[in-house]
């Protein structure tokens, strides 16, 4: 058993309550942390045994897509579509990073963070 995490996911998406996020948009970072078992990977030195990275990155593009009013959601769409589309992950968490929120105030980032599994 191992974990594989890949952060930092940089992405511009259209999440939000409010009608004018669905228009301009915001940046985003989306953190995801995969538990898996990669000993044939480290042993055989082979991409087809454990997690191929870029296949997570594509997941977390094209769900970050479809537009969410709550980054809740986001999240849980991200980690549905990794468990989905990826069989050897055994857990998964995903964070969802929203910078510089819409909100009455100087706050720098609010995230969310959601846990699934096989």
């Amino acid at each position: 058993m191992g974990i594989i995490n890949v952060t930092g996911i940089q992405l511009y998406a259209y999440h939000g309550c409010l009608e004018e996020e669905a228009k301009i948009g915001g940046n985003y970072i989306v953190d995801v942390k995969i538990e898996t078992d990669f000993m044939e990977a480290q042993v055989e030195d082979d991409l087809s045994k454990t997690v191929d990275y870029v296949a997570v990155y594509n997941i977390v593009r094209e769900r970050m897509a479809i537009r969410s009013k709550l980054i809740e959601h986001a999240a849980a769409l991200i980690a549905a579509g990794l468990i989905k589309q990826i069989p050897a992950i055994q857990h998964v968490e995903v964070r969802v990073t929203k910078l510089n929120p819409p909100m009455n105030g100087a706050v720098k980032e609010v995230s969310v963070t959601v846990l699934a599994g096989t």
